[in-house]
């Protein structure tokens, strides 16, 4: 059955996890048995495709973790495959509106409470054999992940936060500062003012408010400003900063 992250989000209780962009299966283990309550596989900006999807949720399965996948756009099939692969939940990038949002719900949610496509032979369903289980209480414990990424999200916020079935409003930070015009400016005053609005609008309507950080000196004020839903780091990054480091080791030689 699913392994679910959805009532602890949507308890505000904090929860840490790790983006995925590597495609690997290695990867995910590691970070699934590292600590992380769970894992962002990311197939939007990732290298790996849809059979390197399907190692690493077996791969994941064996920790701890839940995994969470970012698809690489609000359209329902794509929701359809990734859940029934075995995600817990689904990240949607760009989402601007109430409409887009009660979108990216339904496509999480079999009919008649939204519109994904129905299967039983599958791996979300163990292959048909907790099927039924699966199809009266998935809507309960998937857990669905908007990402805030632009102006027009955060004029919408409250409308998105209060949509039922929105559990996390997670802001993308590499894109929300390029689209207000402060790349990369994150200690910017209208970025900050940005942060404390989706926040408060998570707050408001019993949701969550996630973020992905690049370094730990992050954490203590991020969590203080009210963010639950923390995604600290990948491994990507990770790999390429210790490469960098090991060849430093070098540089007075050459």
């Amino acid at each position: 059955m699913i392994k679910s992250i959805r009532e602890k989000a949507l308890s505000r209780e904090l929860v840490a996890g790790t983006f995925i962009n590597l495609g690997n299966s290695l990867t995910v283990e590691m970070a699934g048995s590292a600590g992380f309550e769970w894992v962002l596989i990311d197939v939007e900006h990732g290298s790996g495709d849809q059979q390197a999807l399907v190692h690493q949720l077996q791969a994941v399965s064996s920790t701890p973790a839940v995994p969470i996948v970012r698809i690489e756009s609000n359209e329902p099939p794509r929701f359809k495959r990734v859940l029934d692969l075995g995600a817990s939940g689904i990240m949607v990038p760009y989402i601007g509106t109430v409409a887009e949002a009660e979108q990216a719900v339904a496509s999480m949610r079999y009919p008649p409470r939204g519109i994904r496509g129905v299967a039983k032979l599958n791996r979300g369903s163990a292959f048909g054999s907790e099927f039924d289980e699966y199809f009266n209480r998935s809507h309960e414990l998937l857990t669905t992940v908007v990402q805030i990424e632009t102006i027009e999200a955060l004029e919408n916020i409250d409308g998105i936060a209060a949509v039922d079935g929105v559990d996390v409003l997670f802001i993308g930070p590499l894109d929300l500062s390029v689209n207000m015009g402060i790349a990369e400016q994150f200690d910017h005053p209208r970025f900050l003012e940005a942060k404390a609005k989706v926040a408060k609008a998570a707050e408001n309507a019993g949701k969550s408010a996630g973020i992905l950080l690049m370094s730990a000196d992050q954490v203590p004020a991020t969590v203080e400003a009210g963010f639950t839903f923390v995604a600290l780091g990948s491994d990507g990054g990770l790999v390429a900063a210790g490469m960098r480091n090991l060849s430093a080791a070098f540089d007075a030689y050459r």
